[in-house]
């Protein structure tokens, strides 16, 4: 018997199990494909704490972009970039609203800076004359979530982990975990299924929330920060089932452009949506003209586990011992991940946990 099961290798999989591991437990991971096959492989690898306004999630990335300064070193080339966010607008209301924002943010601990529209294009030469000004934050970082969650599952089997890819985890047991092979025994299961885990283990209302994103070809360093428009942090605080996009563009140490964001929740539909992946290249364009000449060479899609409420669950489950849940982040998994597997190695170790949980507490649904 193992002390703790993980259901899931994505990146929110990865970190719970590389901190448990950490804290001399033995661990198993089940992976119901290979790796990085779900959400976390197609994740932009977006560490933010630009588009989260003051509470619990705020607090909760801020504790994991420290731990992502912390666990990066020991984790190899994992493409970590302090490259910071920019949040444009095109007019004095959109810039009043962002300043406002800003403020509040800076009194939770977010590093902030205003800029007028001369300061943004002097930060991104290449941005649309129209954009009027923006808020700019150093803390935003970037990573490349698949090379993150591998190298992070390395060191987990380094310390004893192992993982065992497609072998899917079919429901609580008794005693653990059961799968098409038999059971695994466990102590703890925790269900890090990303937007597959509303209906492992115990029933909760998370559903995937479908996104697409371009990839141009390489264009050198065109655009230097991550950076997006204000209509962004509407979207993501969106209930709406039906299509929702904002523009989002940054590039990559390869060169290439990461174009987004959508969402919509349609089910786990993987067909290709036109108006969607239209309406990115329209807005990226529009923020950035330069790129109407850039040849597109790839579009994906992703399914962000979205919870109703807009907070992650993370925590024991009241109805079933010994489950714990680590999902429900939506587009913010990759940013979040590590502050989710400290706070669940936390509570498996019987340590005070760094932030209070109640908030993400399964039980509250």
């Amino acid at each position: 018997m193992v002390d703790v099961a993980v259901v899931g290798a994505g990146i929110v999989g990865a970190a719970c199990a590389l901190a448990c591991a950490r804290r001399g437990l033995s661990v198993v991971v089940l992976e119901r494909g290979g790796l990085v096959a779900g959400t976390t492989g197609s994740g932009e690898g977006n560490l933010l704490v630009s588009d989260k306004p003051p509470g619990p999630e705020l607090d909760l990335a801020l504790l994991s972009l420290r731990l992502w300064c912390e666990w990066a070193p020991a984790l190899g080339d994992i493409e970590l970039e302090a490259k910071g966010g920019l949040i444009v607008t095109r007019n004095g209301a959109g810039l009043a609203a962002l300043s406002a924002a800003a403020r509040a943010q800076a009194a939770a601990g977010v590093l902030t800076e205003d800029l007028d529209a001369a300061a943004v294009r002097e930060r991104e030469p290449a941005i649309s004359p129209d954009v009027a000004g923006g808020v700019y934050y150093p803390q935003d970082m970037q990573v490349q979530p698949a090379r993150a969650a591998a190298a992070m599952l390395a060191a987990a089997r380094d310390l004893g982990a192992r993982v065992l890819l497609r072998t899917p985890a079919l429901a609580v047991g008794p005693d653990g975990v059961d799968t098409p092979s038999g059971p695994v025994a466990a102590r703890w299961v925790v269900n890090a299924a990303g937007a597959w885990a509303g209906s492992f283990g115990a029933t909760l209302p998370v559903a995937p929330r479908r996104g697409f994103v371009l990839v141009t070809e390489p264009v050198g360093r065109l655009i230097r920060h991550k950076v997006y428009s204000a209509e962004y942090l509407d979207n993501v605080a969106s209930d709406a089932a039906s299509l929702q996009t904002s523009t989002v563009v940054e590039g990559t140490p390869a060169g290439t452009v990461l174009i987004g964001a959508t969402r919509e929740l349609v089910g786990f539909d993987p067909a290709l949506s036109h108006d969607a992946v239209s309406a990115l290249a329209r807005g990226a364009v529009t923020l950035f003209p330069a790129l109407a000449t850039v040849r597109a060479i790839r579009v994906y899609c992703g399914y962000r586990p979205f919870a109703p409420d807009h907070l992650p669950v993370i925590g024991p489950d009241p109805r079933v011992p010994g489950l714990l849940h680590a999902h429900g982040h939506e587009g913010a998994g990759i940013g979040l991940a590590p502050a989710t597997g400290h706070l669940i190695a936390q509570s498996i170790a019987g340590e005070p946990p760094a932030l209070d949980l109640a908030p993400f507490d399964p039980a509250r649904f």
